[in-house]
């Protein structure tokens, strides 16, 4: 298994129903290797999960949970968090949350 680390700001998504979503960008050098394994992966297995999603492990303070992230078609994945991580963690919008994903 491997170990990435990375901070980012925690940023909303708001849908049209009313809901809100947060999540963390993770681009630059943390998505490159996302995007390597899950290049790798797809070889080795010739499938692709939904919507091109990798299966990790997410690791927020003290919190751990199993999670995917989610590929951008502008570069870099997106790591869903939610209330009771956020919670648990004390971070809410705009603030810089260090992670290490699992995978």
């Amino acid at each position: 298994m491997e170990t990435i680390r990375h901070t980012a700001p925690l940023w909303r998504w708001s849908g049209s129903s009313g809901g809100n979503w947060f999540f963390i960008t993770i681009d630059g050098e943390a998505g490159e290797m996302l995007s390597a394994t899950r290049l790798m992966r797809r070889l080795e297995t010739g499938t692709v999960r939904g919507f091109g999603s990798m299966r990790v492990f997410a690791r927020i303070g003290e919190s751990r949970w199993s999670t995917s992230v989610f590929p951008q078609k502008e570069g870099g994945w997106l790591l869903p968090v939610k209330a009771s991580i956020r919670c648990a963690e004390e971070i809410g919008e705009g603030d810089r949350v260090e992670l290490a994903l699992e995978f």
